[in-house]
């Protein structure tokens, strides 16, 4: 039986692979948010303990760096995760402006719970396309998330506007 299209508003049907995006990050993080849930986490915490399970002891300007979002979120995000005994935060030696995190022994505990979290989600989101679809999909994703870094407002030249997304 197939799978009958959503309706979308009149107006979104100006843009409706847009409107796809936005249904399937909404569905995305709902359900991840749903799995968060149950390990305590928040949305978006899980990929702060990713990076610091790849690398522990980085700035809180390399984390906004590389999760692509603003200060006030990473600062919110980590203050929860400390009260959570998570991470811990110290003024870097060289600079005591600069903030570093480092995991505690209850934030690498998680490494095994994240990754099994991560493996649940990407099951499910795959559970309905080949291996083909799958490849093509993320490949697309890549495409489309390039395509939005790089994009021009009108009237500029050449001026990127830098990615930003909710922690």
């Amino acid at each position: 039986m197939a799978t009958p299209e959503p309706r979308i508003p009149t107006t979104a049907g100006a843009g409706p692979m847009s409107y796809a995006i936005f249904q399937l990050a909404r569905a995305h993080r709902s359900y991840a948010a749903t799995l968060l849930r149950a390990m305590d986490l928040h949305p978006g915490q899980e990929l702060l303990l990713m990076h610091l399970f790849d690398r522990d002891g980085q700035s809180q300007s390399e984390l906004l760096e590389r999760l692509g979002v603003d200060h006030s979120t990473i600062s919110k995000a980590l203050r929860r995760m400390q009260d959570a005994g998570l991470v811990i935060r110290e003024p870097a030696a060289h600079d005591r402006r600069v903030m570093v995190v480092h995991l505690t022994d209850k934030g690498r505990a998680m490494r095994e719970p994240v990754t099994a979290l991560w493996q649940s989600l990407e099951q499910t989101s795959v559970r309905n396309l080949s291996q083909q679809q799958a490849e093509s999909f993320v490949e697309t994703a890549h495409a489309i998330t390039e395509a939005i870094g790089s994009r021009v407002l009108p009237g500029e030249h050449g001026n990127r506007l830098p990615g930003k997304a909710g922690l």
